[in-house]
C-alpha cells in the first residue's frame, strides 16, 4: 500500500465512491486491467462500488460478488464477442441502459468517476451525479466520436452530431476531467473540457508486476522462438492499432529466414489482419491469443523488439498505453505514429526505441531490417525503457496521484 493511503484520514475511508465502466476483471481489455488495479489500490482508502456489463465467455459467472474490497455488479447488458459493429453497439446500449437504472438505487456515493469504455458512459455518470448531488470524474482513454470518425468506423453526420453534443455535455459537466496525454488534453478542450478542469495523468504500469526476463525464457521454447528474431505486437488488434501495417512490411522481409512477426492478441480487425497475411503469403507472420496476465513477463521479453502502430491522423484521440508493459519488461519498440503523438514523445524522452512514420510499411520493414542486422542498440534501447517506466510510469504514484485527486474534488464540492 503506498504512503498516501497508509495515511489517509480515517473519515475518508468512509467515503463511497462509485465507478462505471463496462469492462472490469476478468476482462483482457486494457482498461478493465487498469481499471481493475485502480479500484483495488482505492478500495484501502474509500468503500468502492463498481457497476461493469457482463465479460463475453463469462456470462454464467455470479452478476454480484467482492473482490480485494471491490464491491462488483454486472448490471444486465448483452455480451457478444465485440468484433462486429452492431454486436458491439448493443453491448454498449445494454450496458448503459442497465448503469443507469441500477445506478440510480445504489447507497448515496460521495463522488462518481467514469472511465470512458464505452465513450457515452459519462452522460450516466453525469445523470447519476446530478441525482446524488455530488461531484464526478471522467476519466478520458480516447476522443470520441472522432476517433470513431477518422478510423472510418462511423460515418452517419446525424449520428456523428448527436455523439458530439453527448461528449461535449459531460466534458462540460464534469467537475474534473482526467486525460491521459497532453495532446489529448488539447483535444477534450476544443470538445468543451474547462481547461482548469483537466488533470493529465498517464496510464501506468507496475513494474513489479512486468518484469524483464530472459530472451528464450519458457514461454519462448513452448511456442518455437528460440533462435528466432522475434516483432511482437501485443494487445488489442483493432483499427487504431494499424497492424495491417505491419503485416505488409513482414511481405518485404519474406528473405530473412529467421525472422517471426508475432501478433498476440484478439480484437475487431483480427480476422481481417489474418487474411491479409494470408493474401500476402506472409509465412513468418504467426498469431496467438491474449496471454494471463501472469505469463505477461515472459510473453512480452520473447520478442526482440515490439511493433507499436497507431493509424493515421489519431495523435492525441488515442494513446497506445500497451508499450507501457513493453518497456517494463524491458524491450525496445519501433513506433509508427505520427510526430505529434504521445507516443512518439514517450519513446523519445525513453530513448527506448525508433519512430518511423504512419501507416509506412517499408519505414516499418526497414526498421525491422535494421533491428534484425544489429545496427540498433537494442538491449540498450530495452534498459533505457525499463528505468524510464520505474521512474515516470509506476502504479503507486498513479493510484496516489488519483487518491489525491478523488479527495480534493470531493472537499471542493463541499466548501462550494
Amino acid at each position: 500500500m503506498s504512503p498516501a493511503a497508509r495515511t489517509a484520514p480515517s473519515s475518508a475511508r468512509t467515503k463511497h465512491v462509485l465507478v462505471l465502466n463496462q469492462y472490469y476483471w476478468p476482462g483482457v481489455e486494457a482498461t478493465a486491467n487498469l481499471l481493475t488495479t485502480l479500484c483495488e489500490e482505492l478500495a484501502h482508502t474509500y468503500r468502492v462500488t463498481v457497476l461493469t456489463g457482463v465479460p463475453h465467455e463469462h456470462e454464467d459467472e455470479p452478476r454480484s460478488f467482492t473482490r480485494e474490497a471491490v464491491s462488483v455488479t454486472r448490471v444486465r447488458s448483452t455480451a457478444y464477442d465485440r468484433t462486429g459493429l452492431l454486436a458491439r453497439a448493443a453491448n454498449y446500449f445494454s450496458y448503459l441502459a442497465s448503469a443507469l437504472t441500477r445506478g440510480v438505487a445504489v447507497p448515496r456515493p460521495d463522488l462518481i468517476l467514469c472511465m470512458t469504455d464505452p465513450p457515452m458512459v459519462g452522460a450516466v455518470g453525469l445523470a447519476l451525479a446530478r441525482r446524488f448531488q455530488v461531484p464526478l470524474i471522467v476519466v478520458c482513454q480516447d476522443v470520441f466520436p472522432e476517433t470513431a470518425e477518422k478510423l472510418g468506423r462511423l460515418r452517419n453526420p446525424i449520428a456523428v452530431g448527436a455523439l458530439r453534443r453527448v461528449v461535449s455535455s459531460y466534458l462540460r459537466g464534469a467537475d474534473r476531467v482526467v486525460s491521459i496525454g497532453e495532446t489529448m488534453s488539447r483535444h477534450l478542450v476544443a470538445k468543451g473540457a474547462s481547461p482548469d478542469r483537466i488533470v493529465v495523468i498517464p496510464n501506468w504500469v507496475d513494474p513489479n508486476e512486468i518484469t524483464p526476463q530472459i530472451r528464450d525464457n519458457s514461454w519462448a521454447q513452448a511456442h518455437d522462438l528460440v533462435g528466432r528474431f522475434v516483432v511482437m505486437h501485443s494487445g488489442n488488434v483493432g483499427h487504431a492499432q494499424d497492424i495491417e501495417t505491419l503485416v505488409r512490411a513482414s511481405a518485404l522481409l519474406l528473405d530473412i529466414d529467421r525472422l517471426s512477426i508475432v501478433i498476440v492478441g484478439s480484437g475487431a480487425r483480427h480476422a481481417a489482419v489474418l487474411q491479409l497475411a494470408i493474401e500476402l503469403g506472409a509465412t513468418n507472420v504467426r498469431f496467438f491469443p491474449y496471454q494471463p496476465r501472469e505469463v505477461l513477463s515472459e510473453s512480452l521479453s520473447s520478442g526482440d523488439v515490439h511493433y507499436v502502430g497507431l493509424s493515421r491522423g489519431l495523435a492525441g484521440y488515442v494513446v497506445p498505453s500497451r508499450v507501457n508493459g513493453v518497456l517494463a519488461a524491458g524491450r525496445p519498440v519501433i513506433v509508427a505514429a505520427d510526430a505529434e503523438s504521445e507516443i512518439v514523445h514517450l519513446v523519445a524522452a525513453a530513448g527506448a526505441g525508433v519512430t518511423v512514420p504512419s501507416g509506412d510499411p517499408a519505414a516499418v520493414a526497414e526498421a525491422i531490417r535494421r533491428a534484425c542486422a544489429g545496427e540498433l542498440d537494442l538491449e540498450r534501447m530495452g534498459a533505457s525503457g525499463r528505468h524510464w517506466i520505474e521512474s515516470h510510469r509506476g502504479r503507486e504514484a498513479a493510484v496516489d496521484r488519483y487518491r489525491e485527486l478523488i479527495e480534493s474534488t470531493i472537499e471542493a464540492r463541499d466548501s462550494a
